[in-house]
């Protein structure tokens, strides 16, 4: 019977005879643990011999009156706290007068019946150097209220002509009509792109492509040199961090024009297949070589079809890197 069991562990994994009779000691050992504890319940634990002793009800009577005591000791000494009661600022008339929000002091803003923190938040605003050119730049305060700003409107009045809204608009409009553009802000000369050979591709060619920096390149030449080539434009989606923008720059112009670097399947070793790409379950990968040595090398693609943890989908991406020599 456990022969049996043993060679189909062994056809169905494609594992040795030693490896199959290892994995069948060890799920005996697990059926035994896990019915370990159901036999102590069931047969050992009801003949284990208890002692029984008397219970002394006076002690237990006194222990629960010491307890009832020292709990009350406790109750007396903690009081209730008292609710403290602060005394509530009187409010602040509100009066409405003519101000200039780059002067008003934090006293005058708080009469206009801004909030404190507003008023305190404008101050630090005009302290960092920060001005108030139109009167809807008030609203740029952070939580500053439209509807008292609606009510401060008429009121606020700027010292100085020069920054009234008037003369802002004026000076947006005139801005670029007097000097010509410096020529530090011209925009460069475009460099033009031409296709070239994804295989063969050095980080300096593909950073001239629209968003892909010299991060993304050098993860593009390392997923390309761990597969040994791309032999189709779809791998291109299989590259992680690649939006559509890179996508299609890749796609636009990097072309594949050499071969690909093969894998010979019959003499390959686990750890040297597992550092390709599409070989990256160790499962899997020591199944395929496992098959090969008890079953002989690989002729064709059929037969490594045989090893039932290859799928089809999986064919499709190993079949044009593996050679079988």
């Amino acid at each position: 019977m456990f022969r049996k069991i043993a060679e189909l562990l062994q056809s169905y994994f494609g594992i040795s005879k030693k490896e199959a009779r290892g994995a069948l000691v060890l799920m005996v050992l697990c059926l035994l643990l896990l019915w370990l504890p159901f036999f102590f319940r069931r047969y050992l634990l009801p003949n284990l011999p208890i002692e029984e002793r008397p219970v002394n009800i006076r002690m237990l009577d006194s222990l629960a009156a010491e307890l009832e005591k020292a709990n009350q000791s406790k109750t007396r000494k903690f009081k209730p706290f008292a609710k403290k009661t602060f005394p509530k600022k009187p409010a602040r008339p509100v009066r409405l007068f003519d101000f200039d929000p780059n002067s008003a002091s934090v006293d005058q803003l708080e009469t206009l019946g801004i909030p404190a923190f507003i008023a305190n938040r404008i101050d630090k605003f005009r302290s960092k150097g920060g001005k108030f050119r139109k009167k809807n730049d008030l609203l740029n305060i952070y939580d500053f209220p439209s509807e008292l700003f609606h009510k401060l409107e008429k009121h606020i009045v700027f010292a100085s002509p020069e920054t009234s809204e008037k003369s802002v608009g004026k000076m947006e409009k005139n801005i670029g009509k007097d000097k010509p553009p410096h020529p530090a802000f011209s925009k460069p000369a475009k460099s033009v792109l031409t296709a070239f050979d994804i295989n063969t591709a050095d980080t300096t060619e593909l950073v001239k492509l629209r968003g892909i920096g010299s991060k993304l390149s050098i993860r593009i030449l390392k997923f390309r040199d761990a597969l040994g080539g791309f032999h189709s434009t779809d791998q291109y989606a299989e590259i992680f961090g690649l939006d559509s923008l890179a996508l299609g720059e890749l796609y636009r112009y990097g072309k594949i024009n050499s071969a690909v670097k093969k894998i010979n399947l019959n003499s390959v070793n686990v750890e040297d297949l597992g550092k390709h790409p599409y070989f990256k379950n160790k499962q899997i990968t020591s199944t395929i070589i496992n098959y090969r040595n008890q079953h002989g090398p690989f002729r064709t693609m059929d037969e490594l079809r045989k090893v039932r943890v290859v799928n089809d989908a999986m064919i499709k991406k190993i079949e044009p890197y593996l050679r079988f020599d």
